[in-house]
């Protein structure tokens, strides 16, 4: 089949990790499709009660990665741009279907795919590998294993991810060729060296690395005692959808100050990249924590926390429900090969 050794598919829980990649890229596209609607709509209402202005960044989520988007200077029919008149979320979701098609609920999601489906199945395929691992040889402590898989994936996904965003935000922002890009790339990494690549990285992972060791670790915890309550030894799909929301909310509670630092200091480098200024504030994630809670307050560092867990439980759940029903499918395909194999 893949030259998978039925130990490495043991070990993985009955599946290769190129049917993890699948069951993962089947997850995130899925999850992609549902969630990026609420989020064109939240721009499109934001849009509406204060319009973009020329050079203005926005945070554009599809439900697997945030991406900083730059409103396009002179452009007034892109998307987010688009004249309406909403009286809620609702009535929103209404008119754009109506008058723009149903195709207008997933506006700017083909780019923004290109880095965010790629990222989830190496984080994805590399925490169910390292999870196995560590179970093995933690012992008594193997409870802990998603704690910590969860974190190293999350960095090992971040740091490859990171270079490409930011040379994506550089092109939208600057209107570059892949020629003057790659020229004003080397002369960076000349003169501030090759860590310029992954220039907010920090922040990146001050908010992703606690979140992923948080969710894993009650996502696991959460599907044993559902199972344990329902008495089955096989997660259903709504155990794992429940399992996956409740600890989603809770990770994305706890790490919401990051989050709203995170936020504020992409559209900050993102809107100087596009004036072409050099950053004269320090951006370390303390200075920027302290410089919010200075001008509007300490509960500032909480803002958003409703859209936050709005937007982030549902993605969660829908993601590791299809990932585990991705998984479940090709362990009883391999099932099914093996015992028939055995019987010829």
């Amino acid at each position: 089949m893949s030259g998978q050794s039925p130990a490495s598919s043991s070990a993985s829980g009955g599946i290769t990790p190129l049917q993890q990649m699948v069951a993962s890229c089947s997850g995130a596209v899925l999850t992609s499709l549902f969630v990026t609607p609420l989020d064109v709509v939240k721009i499109r209402l934001q849009a509406q009660k204060n319009p973009f202005p020329k050079g203005k960044c926005f945070v554009y989520c599809n439900g697997l990665m945030d991406h900083i988007c730059l409103c396009e200077n002179g452009n007034s029919r892109v998307w987010y741009k688009v004249p309406g008149h909403f009286s809620g979320t609702l009535d929103a979701f209404v008119q754009i279907v109506r008058h723009e098609g149903i195709k207008s609920l997933w506006s700017g999601l083909p780019p923004t795919l290109v880095m965010a489906v790629p990222a989830t199945v190496i984080y994805f395929t590399c925490y169910d590998q390292l999870c196995a691992a560590l179970r093995l040889r933690m012992g008594d402590r193997a409870q802990e294993a998603p704690l910590l898989a969860g974190a190293i994936a999350r960095v090992g996904s971040a740091t490859v991810i990171s270079p490409l965003e930011l040379i994506r935000t550089k092109l939208q922002s600057q209107k570059q060729s892949y020629r003057e890009l790659t020229t004003l790339i080397g002369s960076a990494v000349k003169t501030e060296g090759w860590l310029s690549l992954w220039r907010g990285l920090g922040p990146t992972l001050l908010r992703d690395v606690p979140f992923s060791a948080m969710y894993w670790y009650n996502y696991e915890l959460g599907k044993r005692w559902l199972c344990e309550r329902h008495n089955t030894r096989e997660p259903t799909f709504s155990i794992t959808f429940t399992s996956g929301a409740m600890s989603g909310s809770i990770a994305a509670v706890v790490t919401l100050p990051f989050d709203v630092v995170k936020t504020r200091r992409q559209v900050e480098l993102g809107e100087l990249q596009a004036k072409q200024m050099s950053n004269r504030l320090s951006s370390s994630t303390f200075s920027v924590m302290s410089r919010i809670v200075a001008q509007d307050g300490f509960n500032a560092l909480f803002a958003g926390f409703l859209p936050r867990l709005i937007k982030v439980a549902p993605a969660c759940a829908i993601m590791i429900s299809t990932y585990e029903f991705g998984k479940a499918f090709f362990r009883k395909h391999n099932q099914e090969r093996i015992s028939g194999t055995l019987r010829t």
